[in-house]
C-alpha cells in the first residue's frame, strides 16, 4: 500500500448559474404600478372593463407582492405616501375612486370590481382589509369628497361582507377623533351599510369582533356620552344607530350594576346599603324595576355553590332566598315585576334540572314573604306562564293555585255577609 497521501477530488469546470426562482427579487414596485396605471388608462370609466383587466393581470403581475400598490392605485391612482398624499414623481391614473363620481351607485359599481378581484385572487384578502384599515388612519390627507366616495364604499364593503367591522378601530385613532374627522366619516359609513342591510345586520357584525360597546370612542372624552352620541347621530338621520348604542349603553350598566350587587352580597353589605345604591344607578342609568329584578334574582342565584344533590338544593334554596327575600321584595312594587321575577324563577329552574323539583317550594316562600301576590300567582298559571317546562310547574302548582282561589272565594263571600 503506497504511503503516498491521496490526493483529494476538485471541483472544475462550469460554475452553475442560481436559478431565478431562488434569487430574492427586489422589491421594486415601479414597473408594476406602471402596468396598472397604463391598464386602468385604456379601460377609463368603464368598470366592467377595469374589473376583466385586473382579472387577466393577476396571471401576469405579482398582485401577491404588490397588494398595497394594487389597491392603493384602484383608491387613489398611484401609490400614497404616509399621510395619504400621493409622491410627485409618482406614476398616476386620473381613474380611480378618488376621482369617480360622488354618488351611491358609483360607489357599489367600485365595490363590485374589488369582490371581484378579491374572489378571484383570495390570497388578497387579508390585504385589502388591512389596506382599508390603512385608509382610514389617512382620512385628514384626503379631500371632504374622497372621505365621502371611502366612507361609501366602506359601508358597502360592510354590508358584503368583503371586510371585517375590525377595520373600524382606525378610526378610534386619537387625532381623527380630536378633529372630528371619525365622527363625520362614521356617520357617511353606517348610512351606506344601512342603507345596503338593516340595523340588525350592522349590529351583529359588530358584535362579532366587539366594536357595539366602543362607538362612543369616536368622540373625544368630554363628549362621550349616550345624549352627545344620540343627538348627533338622530341629526344625521340615522337614529336607529342612536338607539342602538343607546341600547348598547344601558347593557353595559346594567352588567356593571350588578357586578357591583354581587360584590356587595359577598362583602355582607346590609340591605339598608345595598338597596338605596341600587336605586340611585338605576334611576342614573334608566334601568326599570321589572329589568332591575331579573338582575337581582341572577345576583342571588349565583351568590352560592349549589349542591349537586337535588334532594339537597331544594333546602339550600329556601334557606337562600329566606335570607334574600327583604332584597327581592324591594324591586317588585308593581304587578309586572312581581310577574317578571315569577316567569325568571320559571325558567331558572327549567334551565337548572336539579331545581325542577323546587319551583313550587320557592313561590310559596315568596308568597309567603309578600314578594309575589296572589293575584300574579293566577295571572301566571292562567296565562302568563312561559312554554319552558309547562307541564311540570302547572302540576306542581295546582294545589297551591286551588287553595288561593278557595281562599279568595271565602274572602269575597266574607266580604258579602259583612255588608
Amino acid at each position: 500500500m503506497s504511503n503516498q497521501k491521496q490526493q483529494k477530488p476538485t471541483l472544475t469546470g462550469q460554475r452553475f448559474k442560481t436559478r431565478k426562482r431562488d434569487e430574492k427579487e427586489r422589491f421594486d414596485p415601479t414597473q408594476f404600478q406602471e402596468s396598472i396605471v397604463q391598464g386602468l388608462n385604456q379601460s377609463g370609466t368603464d368598470l366592467e372593463a377595469v374589473a376583466k383587466f385586473l382579472d387577466s393581470s393577476g396571471a401576469k403581475l405579482d398582485y401577491r407582492r404588490y397588494a398595497e400598490t394594487l389597491f392603493d392605485i384602484l383608491v387613489a391612482g398611484g401609490m400614497l405616501a404616509p399621510g395619504g398624499t400621493l409622491a410627485d414623481d409618482v406614476t398616476r391614473t386620473e381613474f380611480c375612486l378618488f376621482t369617480a363620481q360622488e354618488d351611491l351607485e358609483t360607489m357599489q359599481a367600485y365595490a363590485q370590481v374589488f369582490n371581484k378581484l378579491i374572489r378571484r385572487y383570495k390570497y388578497l384578502e387579508k390585504g385589502f382589509e388591512e389596506e382599508i384599515k390603512k385608509l382610514l388612519l389617512f382620512l385628514k390627507g384626503f379631500t371632504e369628497s374622497e372621505r365621502n366616495k371611502l366612507a361609501m364604499l366602506a359601508g358597502i364593503l360592510l354590508a358584503n361582507g368583503n371586510v371585517s367591522a375590525s377595520i373600524l378601530s382606525s378610526l378610534y385613532n386619537e387625532n381623527l377623533v380630536k378633529e372630528g374627522v371619525s365622527a363625520a366619516f362614521a356617520v357617511k359609513l353606517f348610512k351606506s351599510w344601512i342603507n345596503e342591510k338593516d340595523i340588525n345586520s350592522v349590529a351583529a357584525s359588530l358584535r362579532k369582533v366587539g366594536m357595539d360597546s366602543r362607538l362612543m370612542e369616536l368622540f373625544p372624552a368630554n363628549k362621550r356620552s349616550c345624549d352627545h352620541f344620540s343627538k348627533y347621530f338622530t341629526d344625521a338621520g340615522l337614529k336607529e344607530l342612536s338607539d342602538f348604542a343607546r341600547n348598547q349603553q344601558s347593557i353595559g350598566a346594567r352588567k356593571e350594576l350588578q357586578k357591583e350587587l354581587q360584590e356587595q352580597m359577598s362583602r355582607g353589605d346590609s340591605f339598608k346599603e345595598i338597596v338605596p345604591y341600587v336605586r340611585e344607578e338605576m334611576k342614573k342609568s334608566d334601568i326599570s324595576e321589572q329589568t332591575m329584578i331579573g338582575l337581582v334574582w341572577a345576583s342571588v342565584m349565583s351568590s352560592v355553590e349549589w349542591n349537586k344533590k337535588e334532594e339537597l338544593v331544594t333546602e339550600q334554596a329556601i334557606k337562600l332566598l329566606k335570607q334574600y327575600s327583604p332584597l327581592l321584595k324591594a324591586f317588585t312594587s308593581q304587578g309586572s315585576s312581581e310577574l317578571t321575577l315569577l316567569l325568571k324563577i320559571q325558567e331558572y329552574c327549567y334551565d337548572n334540572i336539579h331545581f325542577m323539583k323546587a319551583f313550587q317550594k320557592i313561590v310559596v316562600l315568596l308568597y309567603k314573604a309578600d314578594v309575589l301576590s296572589e293575584e300574579v300567582i293566577l295571572k301566571w298559571y292562567t296565562d302568563a306562564h312561559s312554554t319552558k317546562g309547562k307541564s311540570v310547574f302547572l302540576e306542581q302548582m295546582k294545589k297551591f293555585v286551588e287553595w288561593l282561589k278557595n281562599a279568595e272565594e271565602e274572602s269575597e263571600s266574607d266580604e258579602e255577609e259583612a255588608d
